[in-house]
């Protein structure tokens, strides 16, 4: 199908540029570039468009009239015409240049590609080569504090990130995936004090408690924060002077005093072994972890480089600076915008550390692209630092991306991680997988699907990954559990059905000893409008892939298996396949059902859905 489409738009272009010629009309090529593809509203219409709109004001005519002269010029001209006969029937309607695709050769074209490139269907363009050959893209994300454990937040940056990784390595490119582990500071000197005040005499470990090593760090968080505030209604119990011995645990830790460092290392393991469990239950993996107290001090030597060379400035009170107003503009005052990158003492500050932590990862690993998966909190921080880097002269600079995404609650309401509000990941991944059980158990199905609590996992995180991934990224969303384990509509658990559907005729088809015909013979057969848009569906899988690779967007991924889903439950309930009276159309129709279980089966992993083959 996206063959289909490139050649039909290359013939269109191709007649536009004949019509400049014989109206001695000249604009600009990039406007050749705005003529999209579009899907018309009514099947009668044709099956691709192209809209005109755009070439009015060039050639001073309707859109109605160019798409006609439009149609006029490739039957007249044989070279266009040989196309358009390879092509389907061209037709102006209204204001669009139309096609009514070759249904017999479009379907043979793509039931081929699906069977014959395996594994590569969806990742080649029509030249044979992948979409991001030679493209290495490093991606961020996750980036957890070792005081706490995951959330729910952390569920939709790892979701967007892992995704995002599988997508861009489907379209050909090659990922590495890094994790910046926030190991030091304030917050991690809070959890430690806590331990020494409440757990420490009685040689309190996460073994000891029955308790994953990251939660029990992030209990010891939270007893912190009702340690220094005091009990709701009783200032008289809050320690307001517990700040201060947390600073100064933070002062030793800097200094490197053997007993804060002890405690530190086994409080970050605990934590550390925690994450890297729920990392491995949800499907999430990485090829380098990065430490925050191994790049905390990186990047001053770079800004003091770049204060030699004038690309930053002494201030007055004597702190490093650069003018950032290029990058972020002027300040609500008129004010330009500068920003500190070493202070007055000499000491760095977090944008100091990220400079210098980017520069180390492109020695480690020379990509060509950068992806920081961070919330929308960060988007000014993150056109601060891209800005420094260019001024720095790094031409990798030039392709650094932040993707940005919006907040993500419950129902009931933010999240506070200090006050122990927060949605831990393992708990809610328990909470979906429990109802997820109850539900196969109350349907009697605890056989037929094997091990019922495996079943229930995958449903769970099916669940969780697509509710969270068919938002767009940069929205904010509210993540319902109960809409998101639902078996109809829009959801994880109902792809993972409809893929056990089709492997469950696909199986009896196979008892029956009915085989699935060759993808050029079965095409003849395929005739019905709903085995038709089931394939012009499928294929438009490459199209679909190199759209999200180019917008970091699973999304994208997500709204095409719907749809897919749901023309496969129209094209079963129109089209019997098993129960077709017609062998060779029934073996024609178990050849699409195997091309759609196929797409579906990949591009579900893509976006974190586990397949199952019976549920």
């Amino acid at each position: 199908m996206s063959d289909s489409k490139i050649e039909f738009k290359n013939l269109v272009l191709s007649a536009i540029d004949s019509l400049k010629k014989e109206k001695g009309v000249d604009f600009d090529a990039a406007l050749l570039e705005k003529a999209a593809v579009v899907n018309p509203p009514k099947p009668e219409m044709g099956d691709l468009g192209v809209p005109m709109f755009v070439f009015a004001k060039p050639f001073g005519s309707n859109p109605a009239a160019i798409a006609g002269e439009i149609v006029g010029i490739i039957s007249s001209n044989q070279e266009l015409s040989a196309k358009a006969s390879a092509i389907g029937e061209i037709l102006a309607v209204g204001p669009y240049v139309n096609v009514k695709l070759d249904k017999s050769a479009s379907a043979a074209s793509i039931l081929s590609k699906i069977e014959s490139e395996g594994d590569k269907f969806g990742t080649l363009g029509s030249d044979g080569k992948a979409f991001l050959d030679g493209r290495k893209v490093m991606i961020e994300f996750s980036s957890p504090n070792t005081n706490k454990p995951l959330h729910l937040g952390h569920l939709r940056n790892d979701a967007l990130g892992e995704s995002v990784s599988r997508i861009l390595k489907k379209a050909g490119a090659e990922v590495f995936k890094v994790d910046l582990i926030n190991n030091r500071g304030i917050h991690i000197c809070k959890s430690m004090l806590a331990y020494k005040l409440f757990h420490e005499k009685n040689g309190d470990t996460p073994e000891s408690l029955g308790m994953k090593g990251d939660h029990f760090v992030g209990q010891c968080y939270v007893e912190f924060d009702k340690y220094l505030k005091g009990e709701k209604g009783k200032p008289e119990t809050a320690h307001p002077e517990a700040q201060e011995m947390a600073e100064e645990m933070l002062r030793k830790w800097e200094a490197g005093d053997e007993e804060t460092r002890k405690l530190w290392e086994m409080m970050n393991k605990w934590t550390f072994d925690g994450v890297k469990v729920t990392y491995d239950r949800t499907g999430v993996s990485f090829d380098k972890f990065y430490f925050e107290s191994e790049t905390y001090l990186k990047g001053k030597d770079e800004i003091l480089k770049g204060l030699e060379k004038g690309v930053f400035f002494k201030a007055e009170d004597g702190s490093v600076r650069v003018d950032v107003t290029e990058a972020v503009g002027k300040g609500k005052d008129g004010e330009d915008h500068e920003k500190v990158l070493l202070r007055k003492d000499g000491t760095s500050v977090y944008i100091t550390q990220d400079i210098g932590t980017a520069i180390s990862r492109h020695k480690d690993w020379a990509f060509n692209q950068l992806v920081y998966v961070v919330a929308s909190e960060q988007i000014f921080h993150f056109k601060v630092l891209f800005y420094i880097l260019k001024k720095l002269g790094f031409d990798w600079a030039e392709k650094l991306y932040h993707l940005s995404y919006g907040l993500v609650n419950l129902p009931n309401g933010r999240m506070k991680s200090r006050e122990g509000t927060v949605v831990d990941a393992d708990d809610l991944i328990d909470s979906l997988r429990d109802d997820a059980l109850k539900a196969i158990k109350e349907k009697g199905r605890e056989e037929d699907v094997g091990d019922a609590n495996e079943v229930a996992e995958k449903v769970a995180l099916a669940a969780l990954h697509y509710y969270l991934l068919q938002v767009s990224p940069v929205k904010d969303m509210i993540f319902n559990p109960e809409e998101s384990l639902s078996f109809n509509g829009n959801t994880g658990p109902y792809l993972q059905y409809m893929g056990a559907r089709i492997a469950s005729i696909l199986r009896k088809a196979d008892e029956a000893g009915v085989k699935a015909m060759a993808p050029a013979d079965a095409a003849k057969l395929l005739s019905a409008a709903e085995e038709w848009d089931l394939l012009k569906k499928l294929g438009e899988y490459p199209e679909t892939i190199r759209r999200s690779a180019e917008n970091f967007d699973a999304s994208v991924v997500t709204g095409y298996i719907y749809d897919v889903a749901k023309l496969f439950s129209k094209f079963y309930q129109e089209c019997p396949i098993l129960g077709s009276t017609d062998e060779n159309l029934k073996r024609a129709r178990l050849t699409l059902a195997s091309a759609t279980l196929r797409v579906l089966k990949e591009a579900m992993g893509l976006v974190l859905v586990p397949y199952l083959d019976r549920m």
